[in-house]
């Protein structure tokens, strides 16, 4: 694979997600592989929804046949009954199999898209996983996949037999009397003919304006209560309630324009195709045809009976087609995340000869045309820390983030013992490069397991070992079943205890690369000092230490310290040999820390090692 992949995958990183060629191409080729089962489930509603047609139309023939002049054909009556038991039997049969089979599919569509989604998430570049909200995520594994339900098991077959019915009656009524057919099919032409008043410029705009509406007051709602205890301890509580009941007057006013230009509509629609209407249009015609003489009485009943019914497929456009688009929009949502690149794997895994890391004339972007990386030289010697400083927006969370391959670069290589990172097997990378960063996210397991996440066939006493270094083991302890409690049910943790759970987890894996991004941020600093003493100073291990710096004490603790700025790298150097000269980064410490220079490591005690 080498380096000539560094495009595609760094696109892959960005979180483009709008790759297409693999089979979730389309919505439509997610349910392909059960397009069988799912035409039965729909075939199966059909016919238990036709059949049902058959008690009303036996009622309709037994009536004709008991109304018609002379002595009724008993041959007639007793068929029509039979055929009205049969449809209920087949009905009660065809109704129970579809709603089986449509909700044993739909279980069957939920567990494959989890499935695919779990596997894909584990594929995706971390980079991509980095840059989307955890709440994100779980709408798509949870809430879309769950969306997907009324499309699968209800709304396709349900929307089908309203059709289907209809068109049957339909047929029926026209060997009645067509006449009558065209008169009862007044409502349904009429509530037709509203529909493009609906699709008017005028009213997409108001419905967007409403969407629009919506979203803003939820936001405003949200953030309201979110930073209600911030700005009232500033003083801002009653600015930041006239921004929300801001939002609410628009979204009134832009709710009541929507009503006044839907609800006449509706309103409308609603009263043609309500069942007094639709009756009221069958007698008037009906009665206008027995009085001229040109229809039996008996032969109104079919209508009366039936004619309520092929209003159906006007309503259905409004509850069934709702459902079955917000289900396809889910999918597609779902068809997004699996259509993300995976991670590319090379063909023929090397082994790294070494752990030194080098960063030759990398380039890195998150989006074309715009580099956060211009062309990085920089090289990590085992036993070494290098700690890397700059101004906010200077790449450094970009720059550690390519160690552990969260992203690729567009351009050059970062390489570990001589071999470029895209030619080691994940396998291969994750055993030697371990990373912690600020926004440390624990998994919903005992703090035992989420230490051990790395090394599951870890002994306790090597976990309790890992947790006294990164000085997490009191606090464990007074928990309410110590190692054993499960994070976020029995109790919780803040965010610098979280940041030493997964400190600890970082020194029982004892991986030779090390790479930090803020990891100690919310400790105070003997904590940070005591950590960065166990990190740097395991036995029997050369460990290569990438770290971002902000406190003088992790500067001090750094053999070699980076400044970087607009991506690119301003000085390097040792702490001390960086402020004797007096360049970019002295005037950049001197403004961020005007107290004093950066600590001595010549000058820490002893027994109090900045590392």
């Amino acid at each position: 694979m080498g380096t000539t992949d560094s495009a595609g995958t760094a696109a892959a990183g960005s979180g483009s997600g709008t790759t297409t060629g693999n089979t979730a191409g389309s919505t439509a080729g997610l349910l392909r592989p059960y397009a069988g089962t799912f035409a039965a489930v729909m075939a199966l509603q059909v016919t238990g929804a036709v059949a049902g047609l058959a008690p009303l139309l036996a009622v309709a023939e037994v009536g004709r046949a008991l109304l018609a002049p002379g002595p009724p054909d008993e041959g007639r009556v007793w068929l029509a009954v039979a055929i009205g038991a049969a449809g209920l039997f087949v009905r009660l049969l065809a109704t129970a199999a579809s709603s089986g089979l449509g909700h044993l599919l739909d279980t069957r569509v939920q567990l494959a898209f989890r499935r695919q989604l779990a596997a894909r998430l584990g594929r995706v570049p971390l980079g991509w996983l980095s840059r989307r909200r955890t709440g994100e995520l779980a709408k798509v594994v949870g809430d879309d996949v769950s969306a997907v339900h009324p499309f699968i098991a209800h709304s396709p077959g349900e929307l089908a037999a309203a059709f289907a019915v209809p068109l049957v009656s339909l047929v029926y009524l026209l060997t009645v009397d067509w006449r009558l057919t065209l008169i009862t099919l007044i409502p349904v032409v009429l509530a037709m003919a509203m529909v493009p008043l609906m699709m008017t410029p005028a009213r997409q705009r108001e419905q967007e304006e409403f969407d629009g509406a919506m979203g803003d007051i939820a936001s405003a709602a949200v953030e309201f209560v979110r930073g209600i205890a911030v700005v009232k301890a500033f003083g801002g509580g009653e600015r930041a309630y006239r921004r929300f009941r801001s939002a609410a007057d628009d979204f009134v006013t832009v709710f009541t324009r929507w009503v006044r230009g839907m609800a006449p509509i509706a309103a409308a629609m609603q009263l043609v195709l309500s069942p007094p209407f639709v009756l009221l249009t069958v007698l008037t015609g009906g009665t206008a045809l027995i009085t001229s003489g040109g229809m039996p009485p008996a032969d109104l009943l079919p209508f009366l009976l039936l004619g309520l019914g092929l209003t159906a497929p006007v309503a259905a456009l409004g509850h069934g087609f709702d459902e079955a688009r917000a289900a396809w929009h889910a999918a597609g949502r779902i068809r997004e995340v699996l259509a993300v690149p995976p991670l590319p794997e090379p063909a023929h895994p090397r082994a790294p000869q070494g752990h030194r890391i080098e960063l030759r004339g990398v380039r890195f972007g998150y989006e074309s045309g715009h580099e956060v990386l211009r062309g990085i030289d920089l090289t990590l010697e085992p036993g070494t820390v290098t700690a890397l400083v700059g101004p906010s927006g200077s790449g450094k969370s970009t720059l550690v983030r390519l160690l552990p391959r969260f992203f690729d670069p567009t351009e050059g290589s970062v390489t570990l013992g001589g071999v470029d990172l895209r030619d080691l097997s994940s396998r291969e990378l994750y055993r030697t490069v371990s990373f912690v960063f600020q926004d440390v996210r624990l998994l919903r397991a005992s703090v035992a397991d989420n230490i051990a996440l790395a090394v599951p066939d870890a002994s306790r006493e090597e976990v309790v070992r890992a947790a006294q270094r990164a000085q997490i083991h009191e606090r464990i302890l007074s928990l309410p079943r110590g190692y054993d409690t499960v994070i976020g049910e029995e109790a919780g943790l803040s965010g610098g205890e979280a940041q030493r759970v997964a400190l600890a987890r970082a020194l029982l894996a004892d991986t030779p690369v090390l790479v930090l991004d803020e990891a100690t941020a919310f400790a105070d600093p003997p904590t940070e000092r005591a950590v960065r003493r166990a990190l740097t100073e395991l036995p029997g291990r050369e460990r290569t230490v990438l770290v971002i710096a902000h406190r003088p004490e992790t500067v001090a603790g750094a053999d070699t310290l980076v400044m970087l700025e607009h991506g690119r790298v301003a000085e390097r150097g040792s702490p001390d040999e960086l402020l004797a000269r007096n360049g970019t980064f002295a005037a950049f410490w001197r403004s961020h820390h005007p107290a004093g220079g950066v600590v001595s490591t010549a000058a820490a005690p002893q027994g109090d090692d900045p590392r």
